[in-house]
């Protein structure tokens, strides 16, 4: 957290009050407290970035509060104390979601110093990389996206995954970013929905695999190594009959192995039209591409989909994963994905890996690899190839 962040406590225990203003000193924080809710609205102000909230409260309880920050649509994040059980604490964190609020992590009353400390330690270790996002969102004309297009102004940014066993890198994922010539990189979640709704996203991804494939087959001619190339695939590529023989061709066409890529699905791409999506996917299957299902625990898919997809890997929904080392049930649902992924004989990767907490959980868990800003941001290909030279798969595994 920077020094410029403020804390907001809400809670009617003077002492508490009184704990959180004095660790929020050390760390160098501005802390505000007060033990009336009814007055809050008038202390949460645009530099708040965290309020500490107490559910048990007299007059106006927590759950209030969080109804009037939802209305208020609030972007603070927080951290929810209570003297109840667990569950109660897990239902009001799904609440606060509900209302569009960011929960950043729960705990237990009485709350020991240490663990207070380690949650704010671990909240500005997954904010960190955050605050240094690319270019943010713009509204251009739709014929701009026709011409980034032709012009190629679309590339590949590639994060590494590495092997929670050896700590060397197993493989990239490729994501898209445009690279406007005067706004810079701009992510996919501020393009792709309008590119749908143009026609245009069978264009683009094809564009962005054959650069990939490109870069990639010079990527591992430079080290020697076969590493894994993962892309991802929409729901229209997934019902797109043509599809794995298009992909086959190109992988021949720049001399790839079919085993070192890797094809991502959502599992809201499963859920849509799965006789059609089985098809594509089988067929990729039986001409040695390698299957991941993405983003795993969002919800969409069921066991039996899950059974039915021929895929080689899971991948951990980062929801999950970022909030699995203070809160019990996504820990659990990490631990039983990773357990139902191997018993059904695949991999399992854990995607949003931002803290050694983290780290250190996915290893006790025995997952297989891991992805995410505490290795690596996503970089373009050129500055991946300097990362991949200096990458040390010891101290991979020692990152602090």
């Amino acid at each position: 957290m920077a020094n410029a962040e403020k804390i907001l406590v809400i809670d009617d225990d003077a002492a508490v009050c009184e704990m959180v203003s004095g660790l929020a000193q050390t760390l160098g924080l501005d802390c505000v407290t007060t033990k009336d809710p009814s007055n809050f609205s008038d202390l949460v102000t645009r530099e708040t970035s965290l309020i500490v909230l107490d559910l048990m409260m007299p007059e106006m309880d927590g759950i209030e509060v969080l109804r009037r920050l939802g209305e208020r649509r609030s972007t603070a994040r927080i951290l929810l104390m209570s003297g109840m059980d667990n569950r109660v604490l897990e239902t009001a964190e799904r609440l606060a979601q509900s209302l569009g609020l960011w929960v950043v992590g729960r705990l237990q009353k009485p709350i020991p110093l240490p663990a207070l400390k380690e949650v704010l330690e671990t909240l500005a270790a997954i904010r960190a990389p955050e605050s240094d996002h690319e270019a943010q969102p713009y509204t251009l004309p739709d014929e701009q996206l026709q011409h980034a297009i032709e012009s190629h102004e679309f590339i590949n940014y590639y994060q590494p995954q590495i092997s929670l066993t050896t700590g060397r890198v197993t493989g990239v994922e490729a994501l898209a970013r445009w690279v406007h010539p005067q706004h810079g990189p701009i992510l996919p979640e501020h393009f792709l929905q309008r590119i749908k709704v143009l026609g245009l996203m069978d264009a683009l991804c094809w564009d962005l695999v054959r650069s990939s494939f490109a870069e990639w087959a010079s990527a591992c001619n430079s080290i020697g190594e076969n590493l894994r190339l993962s892309l991802n695939a929409n729901i229209r590529t997934l019902h797109n009959l043509e599809f794995p023989d298009r992909l086959l061709s190109l992988a021949h066409e720049y001399s790839l192995t079919v085993g070192q890529i890797a094809v991502e699905v959502t599992e809201s791409g499963l859920a849509h039209e799965p006789s059609r999506a089985l098809d594509v996917l089988t067929r990729l299957r039986m001409k040695g591409f390698q299957l991941s299902i993405d983003d795993f625990g969002a919800g969409y898919a069921t066991m039996r989909q899950v059974q039915n997809v021929p895929a080689t890997e899971l991948k951990i929904d980062r929801g999950i994963v970022e909030k699995m080392h203070v809160n019990l049930s996504d820990r659990v649902m990490v631990e039983k994905i990773i357990e139902m992924g191997h018993e059904l004989g695949m991999s399992v990767i854990a995607e949003g890996v931002a803290t050694r907490q983290q780290l250190d959980l996915l290893r006790h868990g025995s997952c297989d690899q891991v992805q995410g800003f505490l290795f690596s941001r996503p970089l373009p290909a050129e500055e991946f190839a300097i990362w991949l030279h200096a990458h040390d798969p010891v101290a991979a595994l020692s990152h602090a």
